[in-house]
């Protein structure tokens, strides 16, 4: 049975129930444009993460603001894509099985569809699935930039790969994957720039390979919502994944730029609206979301404009609030929280409840969106 969504379009922002996950529009819509007019400045191509958000109706307002597509990590989440208008989507991730593969090469009929190999009985495999279903493939080699997780050694290797997939009469080689995660959350410029210099030496290493072998790498994709300034620097990327910018969450605030602050490039527009259901002592509240409605894999959930209350102890429907008597709200209230970590917090809910004027005093809902992707894990 459907579950009811927290609030319905038209009712004020005191109406929402909670636990909610709300989307400020106009935080939002100032991310996408602000990520389309650096693209657009620097002449790279956007291609942003749906792992992040997990729907088709964030996806085609991206696409409206120049992004050549989107890419995701799960079959699954291309399906909804493609099913929700999206007509180019990358897997950035290795799909091990026939009938993954099957399902992936079923999507090209429709849209383009790309996806990434590291090794031999990758490129055999998508081959095969591509003829099965009479399509073409886009295929990726992705090399380990230094994030240690998949991807074949970057120079030799690659191109062999690249090599096998040229081969094919079923696949494209479209290019190479170069994505460094673990480089988005090192918290100081100089750690990011460090490390995107060594990946960008590991890419431009292996196209300069490619180009010897008489293969043209047409795009070389990567970069996070962390380091996407570093890559488009270095010239060597020409397509960039960020995702999580469009949101901004309480783990991205931590990371410093050049003189020291904050990351404040984006703005924050994702936040769990909590309600406060306890309030036992002056100095702690208890409100109603707790694992189930916010990710705490990268940090607590940061209060929102409640300075001197800390997010604490979270259990299955639970958080506790302490600090600040004087700041703590009351039984009754609702607030704010900042996502520690942006996509598994969106992965817990159902429903955007997409609110316009979200800080002002006529803050309304004007939209539900459905996390459509939602448990798409396969």
């Amino acid at each position: 049975m459907p579950l009811s969504p927290p609030a319905q379009p038209g009712q004020s922002f005191a109406e929402i129930e909670t636990p909610a996950l709300v989307l400020d529009l106009d935080a939002f819509e100032r991310n996408l444009v602000a990520m389309a007019a650096f693209t657009q400045a620097h002449g790279i191509r956007l291609r942003p993460h749906a792992k992040s958000h997990k729907s088709p109706e964030i996806a085609l307002r991206q696409i409206a603001h120049g992004a050549v597509g989107q890419c995701c990590q799960k079959v699954g989440e291309a399906e909804v894509l493609v099913a929700g208008g999206v007509g180019d989507v990358l897997v950035t991730n290795e799909i091990v099985g026939a009938a993954k593969l099957d399902r992936l090469a079923r999507l090209a009929r429709s849209a383009k569809i790309g996806l990434c190999v590291d090794h031999p009985d990758g490129v055999r495999e998508a081959a095969e699935a591509a003829a099965r279903n009479d399509v073409t493939l886009d295929v990726y080699v992705e090399i380990d930039v230094g994030g240690r997780r998949c991807g074949v050694a970057p120079g030799e290797g690659a191109v062999r790969l690249a090599e096998a997939i040229a081969r094919s009469n079923t696949l494209r080689f479209a290019g190479i994957h170069a994505y460094h995660g673990s480089a988005q959350h090192m918290r100081s410029i100089d750690e990011r720039r460090e490390a995107i210099e060594r990946a960008g030496f590991a890419a431009r290493n292996t196209v300069e390979r490619l180009s010897h072998a008489g293969l043209k790498c047409e795009v070389v994709t990567g970069a996070g919502t962390g380091t996407h300034e570093l890559e488009t620097q270095s010239g060597i990327w020409n397509e960039i994944q960020a995702g999580s910018y469009i949101f901004m969450d309480a783990d991205y605030a931590r990371n410093r730029q050049a003189d020291g602050t904050p990351f404040r490039t984006f703005e924050h527009s994702l936040f769990v609206l909590a309600g406060v259901m306890s309030k036992p002592v002056p100095d702690r509240a208890i409100v109603d979301a707790g694992h189930k409605s916010a990710a705490v894999d990268s940090g607590m959930p940061v209060p929102f404009r409640r300075e001197g209350v800390i997010y604490t102890k979270p259990s299955d429907e639970h958080g506790v609030l302490t600090g600040d008597p004087i700041a703590m709200p009351h039984r009754g209230d609702s607030l704010l929280l900042i996502p520690g970590h942006c996509d598994p917090t969106v992965n817990l809910h159902d429903w955007y409840v997409c609110v316009r004027g979200l800080h002002g005093p006529d803050a309304h809902v004007e939209a539900l969106w459905p996390v459509a992707a939602r448990g798409a894990l396969i």
